[in-house]
């Protein structure tokens, strides 16, 4: 009597699992779509369709760059699967079949990944869509997360059953190499899969010949995965191509915000669960993953325990990396904490509790759903917690510099075309084949010789000799700039080039510039559209009657007019976007700059805490500090600067500008730890690099003035020395070491030092 009942309590539990999966998984399935289904807003999309385009008009692959003009003819290897994939889509749909494509690429990572699932299983998937939406976006990488998922799904359940169709496994690979560079991700997950196994070979004869028995049923399907790798247009220089990857992501870590890494402390994790997104979703995970892996060993579930502890690593390095991270827990996870939980639950004995507990759960996780769901479709998510330059819908986003593209074509604007590092894929598509770019996201081709040459260019004048020099070299005649609220107008000097008597500005909207060389040649396009920065009217065209669209207008107008210091009109731009959507952080930071600008400190303060508050950013808590600091509040500064630090996964500029604020507020001891503190956690590629402004220079400077601070004029000399050594063009540092020799009685070499500062300055 008492087994009979044991069996219908055990039957009710099953029934109830599966009612629960099933309307978890159904939640987790809609949540991906609407997760997916947003506009196409990334930088690489283009460069990849170009390729596709440009191998269906010449009927070969492209082996070295066709697209630049400054890496013309350079050796260039990258999958071409995904650029033929999305050139066809676009063919057939445009950028709206891209949107919904994507959208249903979501929907497809969940449904593999719950394939065999339980209800813990989509119940982590729910907790965990941001960070796999934020990675399933129309670029190649899209294929890895998907065919990442298919992998895992089935691997994982060869070693439950032995019996899974591997011959899928092989097949998938030969699409994944011809894709993306992923798939050494597949690779990584064959070799987890064997070690996995083997560990099973420590508990017993039962469960190693069980493990043999899958190794043996596993072996040949895996070792033709393995050799699918080579049915490629390259065969094996496919891997020498992935090294050269592996060796540009390692220069990318300091300018790409997607390999950045994030900080683990209490500041970074209590910020990124309140504002929730993907970095919410991360840590939550994180915890996820180490109480499976904990239980994962306490079980004897080896393979299990390594790859859940084990791949909680690679998101905290890469935020990348935090689809495939995602994956793993929702898999692992919701197989190893499913039955854990079930026990737990079997000591509650009344049944209908165990139904309450298991239905209030499932309702909160699709409460949690329908929340973020909201968000999403309301655009909270993109405008207000996230950022992005998406929005929710189908078609292409707001941030390219479509309208200056056209106009560019329809006026046949002179080339060579210098652009953004962003928008030089959009244009690569846009453009060409007619038309080549100066840079776009391919890292690998550029390379940092190309790429930091290019940033310190953004950072000169635009009457400097760089200018000249560059304009010369390559015979640049247009500049498109985005100028676009965020990746955009901070790197463009947009006042100094609409002043500049060499560019003049031809187009003008609250997205992107276009300036032209001023010669014989473009004098009369310059005369047929004249551009006065000071009273061009922002937005270009009239307000949209869609709410999405009028407050990406009015917010980029307030962007652009606070750079040309058209101070009025920018708070009312930033009054008509906070009318739209009154959570925008950035805006609030805008309208916080133009009132600190008029001299209205009050009200700008307001604006920056405001923002503070809606977003607690490493960026917003910087916005604040420059405040504090204009206003000589060293306190609220240090304070504010010091939160900034603890959010940054990349703080060593900021640590360097505290080390000079402390030696401002005559604390040189504590700038020389900041100072410290910046160069331990810089990469070798900053620390390396020279010149005027390098962050090197940058702290040597701090140093010396650091240690004259505390008397110490021997240590100041020697750091001001090596700023020298760094910089032995600039004039400045040389001042600089004189006045330090003068000090210490040195007159012949301070004498010298002002000879060489002198000449230095003449000639520039």
């Amino acid at each position: 009597m008492r087994s009979t009942a044991k069996r219908s309590s055990t039957a009710r539990d099953s029934l109830l699992d599966r009612r629960s999966f099933f309307v978890l998984a159904a939640v987790a399935l809609a949540y991906a779509f609407v997760a997916g289904f947003r506009t196409v807003s990334d930088y690489d999309l283009g460069w990849q369709m170009a390729t596709g385009r440009w191998i269906v008009q010449h009927h070969h692959i492209p082996l070295a760059d066709v697209f630049s003009y400054t890496a013309q003819g350079e050796p260039w290897t990258y999958p071409v699967g995904a650029g033929l994939f999305f050139h066809v889509l676009y063919g057939l749909g445009g950028y709206a079949l891209i949107s919904w494509i994507t959208a249903a690429a979501c929907v497809a990572t969940v449904a593999l990944l719950l394939r065999r699932g339980s209800a813990v299983s989509a119940g982590i998937a729910i907790v965990g869509m941001p960070l796999i939406a934020a990675r399933i976006i129309p670029r190649a990488d899209l294929f890895t997360v998907v065919l990442f998922a298919a992998f895992l799904s089935l691997l994982w359940e060869n070693y439950q059953t032995g019996r899974a169709p591997l011959w899928w496994l092989p097949l998938l690979m030969m699409a994944w190499v011809n894709l993306h560079f992923g798939f050494a991700a597949g690779l990584g997950l064959i070799l987890a899969y064997v070690v996995t196994e083997l560990l099973e070979m420590i508990f017993g004869d039962e469960r190693r010949q069980a493990a043999l028995r899958r190794l043996r049923h596993a072996s040949g399907w895996l070792g033709c995965t393995v050799l699918a790798t080579l049915i490629n247009p390259w065969g094996w220089g496919i891997y020498r191509a992935l090294v050269l990857q592996e060796r540009a992501n390692a220069q990318q870590q300091f300018w790409i915000a997607e390999w950045a890494g994030i900080r683990l402390n209490w500041t970074t994790a209590v910020t990124a669960l309140s504002l929730g997104g993907p970095k919410g979703s991360l840590f939550l995970l994180l915890a996820l993953a180490v109480v499976a892996g904990v239980v994962a060993v306490s079980q004897r579930q080896l393979g299990a325990a390594t790859l859940l502890l084990g791949a909680t690593y690679p998101p905290v390095r890469y935020v990348r990396m935090g689809a495939i991270f995602a994956c793993l827990v929702v898999v692992l996870g919701g197989s190893v904490l499913s039955p854990a939980l079930a026990r737990v639950a079997s000591w509650i004995k009344p049944v209908r509790t165990r139904t309450l507990v298991a239905g209030a759960a499932a309702l909160l996780l699709a409460m949690l759903a329908f929340a973020r769901s909201v968000d999403l479709v309301t655009n909270r998510y993109y405008f207000d917690v996230v950022t992005d330059s998406a929005t929710f819908g189908a078609g292409l986003s707001w941030w390219f510099p479509k309208r200056a593209a056209e106009f560019i074509e329809r006026e046949k604007l002179p080339a060579e075309i210098f652009d953004n590092y962003d928008e030089g894929g959009y244009l690569v598509w846009r453009l060409g084949p007619q038309r080549r770019v100066y840079i776009d996201g391919r890292d690998t081709l550029y390379g940092a010789a190309r790429v930091q040459p290019y940033r310190e260019l953004l950072q000169s004048p635009p009457d400097s000799a760089l200018w000249e020099q560059e304009a010369k070299r390559y015979n640049i005649n247009t500049i498109l700039f985005s100028v676009a609220r965020y990746d955009g107008i901070q790197f463009v000097k947009l006042k100094d080039f609409c002043n500049s008597q060499v560019w003049r500005p031809v187009y003008l909207d609250e997205v992107s510039a276009i300036f032209v060389r001023h010669t014989p040649e473009t004098e009369d396009l310059i005369k047929r559209f004249p551009v006065d920065c000071a009273t061009a009217p922002l937005p270009a065209g009239p307000a949209s009657k869609s709410r999405v669209q009028a407050f990406n207008q009015w917010a980029n107008a307030a962007s652009v007019l606070t750079a040309l210091e058209r101070y009025p009109e920018a708070l009312t731009a930033a009054d008509n976007a906070l009318a739209i959507f009154p959570g925008s952080a950035i805006v609030h930071m805008v309208r916080g700059d133009v009132l600190s600008a008029m001299n209205r400190a009050p009200e700008a303060e307001k604006e920056y805490v405001a923002a503070v508050s809606l977003h607690p950013s490493d960026h917003t808590w910087s916005s604040l500090a420059d405040y504090y600091r204009k206003q000589d509040r060293g306190p609220e500064a240090i304070t504010a600067l010091k939160t900034a630090v603890q959010l940054q996964p990349r703080p060593q500029v900021t640590l360097v500008q505290l080390g000079y604020y402390y030696v401002h507020l005559k604390r040189p001891q504590d700038a020389l730890e900041a100072f410290d503190e910046a160069v331990r956690r810089a990469p070798p590629e900053l620390t390396g690099a020279s010149g005027r402004g390098s962050f090197s220079y940058n702290v040597a400077t701090g140093r010396a003035m650091a240690w004259n601070a505390i008397g110490d004029a021997a240590q100041a000399t020697a750091f001001q020395e090596e700023a020298v050594r760094l910089a032995p063009d600039a004039p400045q540092p040389w001042l600089n070491l004189a006045q330090l020799y003068q000090v210490q009685g040195r007159v012949a070499d301070a004498a010298r030092a002002n000879a060489r500062a002198a000449s230095l300055t003449e000639s520039h």
